[in-house]
């Protein structure tokens, strides 16, 4: 058990209908396995499950917990700021596979 830090311009979400939530209501939240540590009140790039970027989000809410199965979970509140043109979603996409994406296997 222990907490894993988020890279801290990232913001990736595994499930599309969260995401989905997100950008049609403005506000939203993420589940993430495991504990792990998002800024609370910082900004950052939202990005799809296949690594794209979307949109700014602020980070309104961080809760690590054991949920009732007994599995380390986070959730992640966040508010949206605002979607990204189709130029910085490329930009951000590319730079994000650059720093970030490309080195996982």
């Amino acid at each position: 058990m222990g907490f894993q830090t988020e890279f801290n311009s990232v913001c990736k979400f595994k499930n599309t209908q969260e995401l989905l939530d997100l950008l049609e209501y403005g506000r939203g939240k993420m589940v993430k396995q495991g504990f792990r540590v998002f800024p609370t009140g910082q900004k950052v790039i939202a990005y799809t499950p296949d690594n794209t970027a979307v949109a700014i989000v602020k980070i309104t809410g961080c809760i690590a917990e054991i949920n009732f199965q007994g599995n380390e979970v986070t959730e992640v509140e966040m508010q949206l700021i605002r979607k990204l043109t189709p130029e910085e979603s490329r930009v951000q996409t590319d730079l994000a596979y650059e720093m970030f994406f490309g080195e996982q296997k």
